[in-house]
């Protein structure tokens, strides 16, 4: 906590930019919506979004003038209630929903292997009523979901490689109807918009040991009959001869188990999150590992295409980072490497007759036994043609104020297998991204590094810290404030999208009606950063959440006319603190600050 904003850095690195200079500077004082070039590109014009795929860079223009005329332009979040689930930083509060007619919401307590039933009757002294617990049928607890009087509950075997459940309640009653075997462990569970299907991500992660690694699937049961669900699943069995196509476009295919074998493309791809198409005929699906999209058509209950997400180029301007933990200081500028988008949440909606999916992009490396994909720049021989002092700000790339602390996978970037890496792939693009789902190729808008330097300016004192810890610098070479939740609200006319940071513990609002044009609304952390509150937190003598909500991981909009109060609510669960907090939401003409 001892370290304050570099103002070198500011007076040096963003003094291209009049406009982000004076943001900075002036602690948010500003007197307009940001733009979409002020969040794509801080220190260019035009807001260019680059990527690499297939090899190639492909930059796309986000002009001004496309800018969707808003009713609202930010919001308030004001902090309402909040229930303690358990103990600091045992996942005591993960996933949650909400059920409009009963006023209360479910959370997710992994801790403790069950879903909390909280009244939210009043937002501002939530209630536990009880808990559905489902000990008897597997171990954790990792998703729940809600659409109309059922609840669904996603439940991971006692051995995890083992086929999991789906368990079905009734909201009003809080009494099970019905158990529901589906694949190896479901992750994440969601209905389809209409209620008449219920999708299950089974991630199929390998065994701590990496001798077994099951298949990844998604499961389709179909409700209409809730008495005799039939139960389909979407497998991945027929790209396995198609292993090499996959790679080729840029699908991250790569596991080796523990007796030398590589994993089949089934075994490899591990779906993380689905979002369903208003029709309610078509699933998307996160393939976080792998940097990937799966499409699925329901109702046939197949996949009918896997589409790679490629990367962000972190040597142009408006995709800068902070790379190292060891410079004592906030230094986001360029560096000549590739950031993975890899997402865990994603969300959809459609604008005039087009499909958009909104992607968190938190990253994630693959770690198995004696399997380790992460490498460090010292691991490995890089182009002196591409990494040298020039490129790395006249320090040695290997330096750790450079390129030495920040890891890369080791499974991409030598495209010739001569054992030197012509590029370096980071895990995690730092940013939330919308994209076209006929065009995976490349986002139509991408939030570049504004979440890294807003919070800078903020939280200078704790800049990019964990969330189990204050301490500056702690996390820039580790995806930094890690977007991992998003969730969508329509308010009036406007679509919203909420993105929880795991990391710094912030919330973050988006107008996102216009894709190609996202614009800043708001932001909440309540973190007091105090190291005496989180060493008791931490103890036990006193609440998990006694300096703040930290780590959000499940995001709820509740519209206006579903709220107990009447205005429009975001619940969110937060994975360290054990604790879930309502926020009441006020949204304004006013301009972002």
């Amino acid at each position: 906590m001892s370290s304050p904003l570099n103002k070198t850095y500011l007076n040096t690195q963003l003094s291209t930019q009049a406009k982000w200079h004076r943001f900075m500077a002036n602690g948010l004082a500003l007197t307009g919506l940001f733009s979409a070039s002020l969040l794509l590109s801080a220190c260019a014009s035009q807001g260019a979004s680059s990527q690499i795929n297939d090899n190639k860079v492909v930059t796309g223009q986000v002009s001004s003038s496309q800018a969707a005329t808003t009713l609202y332009k930010s919001v308030t979040f004001n902090p309402a209630g909040g229930y303690v689930h358990g103990a600091f930083d045992k996942s005591a509060a993960e996933i949650t929903a909400f059920h409009p007619a009963s006023k209360r919401s479910f959370v997710v307590n992994a801790q403790n292997k069950k879903v909390d039933v909280i009244d939210l009757s009043n937002i501002h002294k939530p209630v536990l009523v009880r808990s559905l617990v489902v000990s008897d049928i597997g171990s954790t607890v990792n998703s729940v979901a809600v659409h109309g009087d059922k609840i669904a509950l996603a439940v991971q075997a006692n051995v995890k490689t083992d086929n999991g459940y789906v368990v079905l309640f009734d909201a009003n009653t809080l009494e099970r109807i019905q158990v529901i075997e589906v694949g190896a462990l479901p992750d994440m569970v969601t209905f389809t918009e209409d209620g008449g299907y219920l999708l299950v991500a089974n991630e199929g992660e390998p065994d701590e040991d990496y001798k077994i690694d099951a298949e990844g699937s998604v499961s389709i049961i179909n409700l209409k009959d809730i008495q005799n669900p039939i139960v389909k699943t979407a497998t991945f069995n027929k790209f396995n001869n198609q292993k090499q196509q996959l790679m080729n476009a840029g699908v991250r295919i790569f596991g080796k188990k523990a007796d030398g074998s590589m994993s089949t493309v089934a075994e490899d791809l591990e779906p993380e999150y689905i979002a369903v198409n208003k029709d309610n005929k078509t699933a998307y699906v996160s393939l976080q590992e792998n940097n990937a999209i799966a499409v699925i058509d329901i109702e046939r209950a197949q996949v009918t295409d896997i589409k790679p997400l490629g990367a962000k180029d972190h040597s142009v301007v408006g995709n800068e980072l902070d790379v190292s933990n060891k410079d004592g200081a906030i230094n986001i500028t360029t560096w000549p490497i590739l950031g993975m988008y890899m997402p865990d949440a994603i969300a959809y909606y459609s604008v005039n007759g087009k499909d958009y999916i909104v992607t968190a992009n938190e990253g994630d490396a693959r770690e198995w036994g004696d399997f380790n994909e992460e490498v460090s720049f010292d691991d490995i021989k890089t182009d002196p043609a591409k990494f040298n002092r020039q490129a790395c700000h006249n320090l040695d790339c290997g330096d750790k104020k450079a390129l030495g602390k920040i890891d890369f996978s080791a499974s991409m970037g030598d495209s010739n297998g001569d054992g030197v890496y012509e590029k370096l792939y980071s895990f995690g693009a730092r940013s939330f991204s919308i994209w076209d789902v006929a065009d995976f190729s490349t986002p139509v808008f991408d939030s570049g590094s504004f979440m890294g330097k807003y919070t800078a300016q903020k939280y200078p004192n704790n800049f990019n810290a964990s969330n189990d810890k204050n301490d500056f610098d702690n996390r820039s070479d580790n995806k930094g404030v890690e977007p991992e939740g998003v969730v969508l609200g329509q308010v009036g006319s406007q679509t919203i999208a909420f993105i929880g940071l795991e990391r710094i513990s912030s919330v973050m609002a988006f107008d996102v009606t216009n894709p190609k044009q996202a614009k800043f609304m708001g932001e909440i952390n309540t973190r007091t950063f105090d190291d005496k509150k989180l060493k008791a937190a931490e103890e036990g003598s006193a609440p998990a959440n006694a300096d703040g909500d930290l780590g959000p991981e499940g995001l709820t909009f509740i519209s206006a006319e579903a709220s107990p109060s009447g205005k429009p609510l975001l619940l969110v669960g937060y994975e360290v603190s054990g604790s879930s907090r309502v926020f009441e939401l006020d949204f304004s003409a006013a301009a972002a600050r």
